[in-house]
């Protein structure tokens, strides 16, 4: 008796190696045929499934930014969890900004993926960042927008970049004595006093 065919396990078996595919080789580098054996998959259900390979990676990267934004919520009444949660995820989930770093090398502006989806789920951050502001729990003088890019860059630098990590903090440097620092510094970016000429500068820049 035949096996019966299964398309969504089928299916979750190709975005996991297609997952792992795209982070370690890009859109150019990656195979459809090393997916569909890592998968144990019919490389023609790929094709069937999800088009060609950028458009598989378009949906492996839409899915994964699906899978971050529900795992770390933008709780800005807790900025320690915010922090942890960001820094818990990337080391658990290291393609997570490999993908990202292969979308903006690979893909032209006009090719990355910023899907309807994708784009609310930022305003929907911006938005949960401005509320947190009209409550007076992070600091209302900086456009949420910013604040929030600053805040993620913070958390995201060395991520991103673990090679300047090395180079700035060296070989045996204390993950968690970086973890408290970014904390420190987040917390000081955020808090609601810290309100300083630099604010003045950048708003006088942004009426030019």
């Amino acid at each position: 008796m035949a096996a019966t065919r299964d398309p969504e396990a089928t299916k979750a078996r190709i975005f996991e190696a297609a997952i792992h595919e795209f982070a370690a080789y890009g859109i150019a580098g990656a195979r459809v045929d090393r997916i569909a054996r890592n998968a144990n998959a019919n490389k023609q259900l790929i094709y069937a499934y999800f088009g060609d390979k950028q458009q598989l990676f378009r949906q492996v990267l839409e899915k994964v930014m699906l899978d971050v934004a529900e795992a770390v919520p933008v709780d800005m009444e807790n900025l320690d969890d915010w922090v942890d949660g960001h820094l818990d995820y990337h080391h658990a989930h290291p393609e997570f900004l490999r993908l990202q770093m292969w979308e903006m090398l690979e893909l032209g502006p006009d090719e990355i993926v910023s899907g309807p989806a994708r784009a609310s789920r930022y305003r929907n951050k911006v938005v949960a960042v401005e509320a947190a502001q009209d409550r007076g729990a992070v600091r209302g003088d900086m456009p949420p927008a910013y604040l929030l890019a600053l805040m993620t860059a913070m958390v995201n630098y060395i991520e991103v970049l673990p090679q300047y990590g090395r180079f700035m903090l060296g070989e045996d440097a204390d993950p968690e004595l970086w973890r408290s620092w970014v904390k420190f510094a987040v917390h000081r970016l955020a808090q609601v006093e810290d309100s300083t000429a630099t604010t003045q500068e950048a708003e006088s820049q942004n009426e030019h």
